[in-house]
């Protein structure tokens, strides 16, 4: 019996011992690694991996982040220690991306201002006037805000610093009574080749704002340097007042257009432009005078050589049309405040068709504008026969669709929607507001 459990024990030794030697090899003792356990320490390996891979990167800008945060911060300060309040609320103005430094181009504003010294934009030459082309007079009307119409007024404007309206006040007519353009400066309102169907619409000027832009800066006095087609209309709104931003801060921003009518020669386009003024200048704090909106229209030919009508104005056939906004501090995030009032008329308008700036007779010479009695020329243009066209208040109501997306539906007024809503069996939602909810004076 002793020698038999020597005899095991002995054995169980050589199996171990044969395990030893070979422990890749699986003995009579001992099974192989599954392989499923296998794959899963694999896949562990990966996702730790994986996980480093994109940990590193994220952490190394959120630590970028944090200190670039923290330098702009100190950076304030400082500027706010050596120039106060007021010197670095003009600072701001000026600096347009925010980072604490003013370049040569942002310096450029109040450099001009300075000096006195203005150069042209540098795209004012692709929409230049065309010195041998026919000329068109426009002439502005404005009638001052009728401060009345103002909320602040009931109480005589009491809280209200003389200064923030300073502007307002004094703004009593045009800047330009009277401008001449080449009508060739008008093909900015032309329509793109593929939009020359009558009720298309499109962007004169197109919006740069979204959910991830938010809204333009409040404190600034200058507006940019206008741009392409934006160079006819800032110059434009210039004959109003010297600081028009032809980009408002708030969406919708920016101009639309439609075709109206067409003819063989002629387009009639309606438009609408959504912009505003800057009535303040250093040292008085922003004054913002936002217009509910711009509309017009425009008759030219195809080639942009002739217009035979223009007009541009702001509606005034509600009881508020405009809304100002102007701050009471130094900063981005300092106290505002906002009213509504009534704009009589601001109004731009072509005094008569466009005119050559050479008269030619049949042989091609220049003569005379002027007849024998001294008085113009006369000039006889044909009537314009439309081959196709909408009225004027469905090219508005697309243009509106355009900038309103929600317009797809219809609003009615208050003592009409009830009839409707009984007529067609349906519930009336109601809305009261301060101002419209389809332009910029709400």
């Amino acid at each position: 019996m002793a020698m038999d459990v020597r005899k095991r024990k002995n054995g169980e030794k050589e199996d171990l011992a044969s395990d030893d030697r070979n422990p890749k090899s699986p003995g009579k003792g001992r099974k192989a690694p599954h392989p499923e356990r296998s794959h899963r320490r694999r896949c562990s390996k990966l996702l730790a991996i994986l996980f480093l891979l994109l940990f590193v990167p994220i952490a190394s800008l959120l630590g970028i982040k944090y200190y670039r945060d923290g330098l702009h911060a100190r950076r304030h300060e400082a500027a706010l220690h050596c120039l106060g309040n007021e010197g670095l609320f003009l600072f701001s103005s000026l600096d347009s991306d925010n980072d604490m430094f003013l370049s040569p181009e942002e310096f450029r504003t109040i450099a001009e201002k300075l000096t006195g010294i203005s150069p042209p934009a540098e795209s004012e030459e692709e929409w230049g006037p065309d010195e041998n082309g026919e000329t068109l007079t426009v002439v502005a009307k404005f009638q001052p805000l009728v401060m009345e119409s103002m909320t602040k007024s009931k109480d005589g404007f009491l809280g209200v610093s003389h200064s923030s309206l300073s502007g307002l006040r004094d703004w009593k007519s045009p800047a330009s009574p009277s401008r001449v353009y080449s009508a060739s400066q008008f093909r900015a309102f032309l329509p793109p080749k593929n939009k020359l169907e009558v009720g298309e619409s499109w962007w004169l000027i197109p919006s740069e704002l979204n959910i991830f832009t938010g809204y333009l800066a409040n404190n600034r006095y200058h507006p940019p340097a206008p741009r392409g087609k934006e160079v006819l209309i800032h110059s434009l709104l210039s004959m109003f007042h010297p600081r028009p931003f032809v980009k408002t801060r708030f969406a919708p921003q920016g101009a639309v257009a439609c075709v109206r009518a067409i003819s063989n020669y002629y387009y009639d386009i309606v438009f609408r432009i959504h912009a505003e003024f800057q009535l303040n200048d250093v040292p008085d704090f922003p004054f913002w005078f936002s217009p509910g909106q711009f509309t017009g229209n425009i008759v030219l030919s195809r080639d942009s050589s002739h217009v035979r009508e223009f007009r541009l104005h702001v509606p005034n056939n509600r009881s508020l049309n405009v809304d100002m906004e102007w701050l009471y501090g130094a900063s981005e995030s300092s106290n505002m405040e906002v009213d509504i009032g009534y704009l009589p008329q601001m109004e731009l308008e072509a005094a008569a068709p466009s005119i050559p700036s050479f008269i030619h007779d049949e042989e091609g010479n220049v003569i005379d504008s002027l007849d024998a009695n001294g008085e113009p020329i006369q000039f006889v243009f044909e009537e314009i026969e439309w081959l196709s066209q909408i009225t004027r208040e469905e090219a508005g109501r697309r243009l509106e669709v355009t900038l309103y997306p929600f317009k797809k539906v219809s609003y009615h007024p208050f003592s009409e929607a009830f009839d409707r809503a009984k007529a067609e069996n349906k519930l009336v939602h109601s809305l009261l507001l301060w101002g419209a909810l389809d332009d910029q004076s709400c």
